[in-house]
């Protein structure tokens, strides 16, 4: 009879700001400015690529993809929390959650596809020049790009419409956001699919980053041998190891807080380890390929130094 009445509950509560009152208004203006700084840095990007022909190319397109990333992951949770920090009751839908977990974690598996995909990129342009344009033509560049976002998201949707079916016996979500292994662990009879579900995707994307790894180590010692692949490397493949690392250490952090986010840690820790993957990354990736890649900080420069012009103009044609 318990199991029955549990079974349909259908809001869950988030619990990661409870106890939390004095510093309600701080941590909002915070986020706020966060948020907007993530919109602005990866709008700014986004526009500079597609707006200027020269840098439609494959690896332009890719970095443009990622941020277009960067925006749909942290859609996913900054609007519901920045609502949460207005109202004391920190309550979402069943379904809600569920999609909220599938957006910020379909992200981060989208994020490995294109590096990934970057990776694949700098190896046809530094190990066969030669064979870079027909290798990365037009038709295989939006090939590659749609299957980055649509097979992650498949992979995703999967576990999660078999974890949308599962009976609850519980509603505290104890985090700032949804994640499925949370839903999984309220859950009355987890099952064995889910588990098998969350390592395939686990495996999946940890060979993603061994590849992407591998094939730096590789294009390392290739361009060790020549000055010019070398000064190629440290133009364009600098930032995407960086950014590789970047992503990878917050999603560590996440993967430490589902290890450690027990009762014994503070909240704010908690917080912190959960919060890492949807701030530094998005935030930083973009204004390391602003500031490192040579054509984009040029076209960077351009726009800003044409409007300072363009305003002298105006004000002396004024006066």
């Amino acid at each position: 009879m318990i199991m029955d009445n549990t079974s349909d509950i259908t809001m869950l509560t988030l619990s990661g700001l409870s106890g939390e009152t004095t510093n309600r208004m701080v941590i909002f203006s915070l986020t706020l400015l966060c948020y907007f700084l993530i919109l602005m840095v990866n709008i700014s990007l986004v526009l500079t690529i597609i707006l200027d022909h020269n840098l439609h190319q494959p690896m332009y397109i890719f970095v443009c993809n990622l941020c277009l990333n960067a925006l749909y992951g942290t859609a996913g949770f900054y609007p519901k929390f920045l609502l949460d920090l207005l109202y004391s009751r920190h309550v979402i839908s069943f379904g809600g959650c569920v999609v909220q977990s599938l957006v910020i974690y379909s992200s981060v598996c989208i994020e490995y596809s294109i590096l990934a995909l970057m990776a694949y990129d700098r190896y046809a342009a530094i190990c066969r020049p030669l064979d870079y344009h027909s290798l990365m033509k037009k038709q295989n560049v939006c090939l590659l790009t749609c299957f980055s976002w649509i097979i992650p998201f498949l992979n995703l949707l999967v576990a999660l419409i078999k974890t949308s079916t599962l009976k609850l016996c519980g509603s505290h979500i104890d985090k700032l956001y949804c994640a499925s292994w949370l839903i999984v662990k309220i859950a009355c009879s987890p099952g064995l699919t889910n588990a098998a579900l969350a390592y395939i995707s686990i495996i999946i994307y940890f060979f993603h980053f061994v590849y992407i790894f591998l094939s730096y180590v590789y294009l390392v010692r290739t361009c060790v041998k020549s000055i010019e692949s070398r000064g190629k490397f440290l133009k364009t493949c600098l930032p995407h190891l960086m950014t590789l690392l970047n992503v990878t250490v917050a999603v560590l952090f996440d993967v430490m807080f589902m290890r450690f986010g027990s009762a014994d840690v503070s909240p704010m820790i908690k917080n912190a380890l959960s919060l890492e993957f949807l701030i530094i990354p998005p935030i930083v990736n973009p204004l390391i390929y602003g500031i490192i890649l040579t054509k984009i900080r040029n076209r960077i420069r351009f726009i800003l130094f044409h409007k300072k012009v363009t305003k002298v103009k105006i004000k002396n044609s004024c006066d």
